[in-house]
């Protein structure tokens, strides 16, 4: 395999995370950096497709059972059980 030597420079958040990943696998700066660009780099080459939007699917609840849902008066007794008119 060919070895390409190049100076990086990252920002902040990426170099944070780097030496996260470096303590907690115990590998070097090196090894972290050439997994994270290859990982990186097969999805940039490979986009996977976006899942389709969820729908909610219509379902037919029936006819309403109180006259008007624009009066509240009229929709709060029903709702709560009580005896209505």
């Amino acid at each position: 395999m060919r070895c390409m030597r190049t100076t990086l420079t990252l920002d902040s958040d990426v170099a944070a995370l780097a030496e996260r990943m470096q303590r907690v696998r115990g590998q070097s700066f090196q090894a972290v950096v050439n997994e994270a660009l290859r990982c990186g780099l097969r999805a940039m080459a490979n986009p996977s497709r976006q899942p389709a939007a969820y729908r909610t699917p219509a379902v037919d609840l029936g006819r309403c059972r109180i006259g008007s849902l624009d009066d509240v008066a009229e929709a709060l007794p029903v709702a709560e059980g009580e005896d209505f008119r």
